[in-house]
């Protein structure tokens, strides 16, 4: 039909005739989403369009010219449609099926995660661990730590999609790691591994180092979810893009400038006595003030305050570890 400029046919008594223009008016959306497909895989894989030397038609629907003419214009090339384009879905199915069978072994095909893999932090964020089209298999492993002192267990959260808030991904599962040895905050070193093998099975291990404390589960990111589900998240990933940036820009100095009034107020507690009263005066003024910037949405004002706050409390910090260094190596020598 799409070779013609109309298209007709008889139904109950009736005659319906389409126009090729009218045509490819209907089909516009849909091609534009395919281009689009285009642009993030060549951002994905870091290329331009003038690094693609052929651009190969597959598929029934590439057949028409409204198609081709827009593939074409897109990496400014003439498309080769010369090779059969339903046979060619059909051969690599084939193909794939007898290198799963292990018959033929001299040509390799490489799947990949379709979506990122990754770990609630805090201030639900989302870290990710294995990125979107990475090659599987793959292995990864990080460190992470404690954010209270004494904390007995960690709680391992995991999480598939491309936002930067656990809230708007979809997750996998979770466990909590038990029998951390008491220790402050920030001692503890959880190593988390992420492997994904050829079936798509992900394996998350996590461990204590010094303990030897360990946890392990198994996932299978996969399951239930299709193909228009996978493209959705993407869609959303590129539509809020912009608002994640900024979210994630203002939960990462909301969550440091906690974690740095927590430690503050712990070590004045345990040091009240080393410092002066300027000292002090000055720590309080510069907390308040951090305290302040906290409640507003200003992420330039909360790292101002942060710095603040570290400027105050570092040459104390430093003059306090420098008298327990020398205290420990009164009588000894180097």
């Amino acid at each position: 039909m799409s070779a013609h400029p109309f298209f007709e046919t008889h139904f109950e008594d009736k005659t319906l005739v389409l126009s090729l223009e009218i045509f490819n008016k209907i089909i516009e959306p849909i091609v534009e989403k395919t281009i689009n497909c285009c642009v993030n895989a060549l951002k994905d894989a870091r290329l331009s369009k003038t690094a693609i030397d052929e651009i190969v038609m597959v598929g029934g629907s590439t057949r028409i010219p409204y198609i081709k003419k827009s593939v074409g214009d897109f990496f400014n090339k003439i498309v080769n449609d010369t090779v059969n384009p339903d046979e060619a879905v059909v051969i690599g199915a084939a193909i794939q099926a007898d290198i799963l069978a292990g018959n033929t072994k001299d040509i390799l095909l490489l799947d990949v995660t379709p979506l990122s893999l990754g770990l609630e932090t805090i201030g639900g964020l989302m870290d990710v661990l294995l990125p979107r089209n990475t090659k599987i298999p793959a292995k990864i492993s990080r460190q992470y730590t404690t954010q209270k002192d004494g904390q007995s267990g960690m709680n391992i959260a995991v999480y598939q999609g491309e936002r930067d808030l656990v809230k708007d991904n979809r997750k996998l599962g979770e466990f909590i790691l038990k029998n951390i040895p008491n220790m402050p905050a920030g001692f503890p070193k959880v190593e988390v591994s992420f492997l994904i093998n050829t079936d798509g099975i992900l394996k998350v291990h996590a461990k204590e180092l010094r303990s030897g404390s360990a946890h392990e589960v198994e996932i299978v990111p996969q399951y239930g979810l299709s193909d228009t589900d996978v493209e959705n998240m993407l869609l959303e990933s590129i539509e809020h893009a912009k608002t994640d940036i900024a979210l994630r820009a203002l939960i990462e100095p909301q969550t440091g400038g906690q974690q740095l009034l927590a430690t503050t107020e712990k070590f004045i507690q345990k040091n009240i006595a080393f410092l002066t009263q300027q000292e002090l005066l000055d720590t309080s003024n510069a907390v308040q003030a951090l305290q302040l910037a906290l409640t507003m949405d200003d992420k330039n004002l909360i790292q101002s305050k942060i710095e603040a706050l570290n400027s105050i409390s570092k040459p104390y910090a430093e003059r306090l570890m420098d008298t327990i260094v020398s205290k420990a190596m009164t009588g000894k020598k180097i």
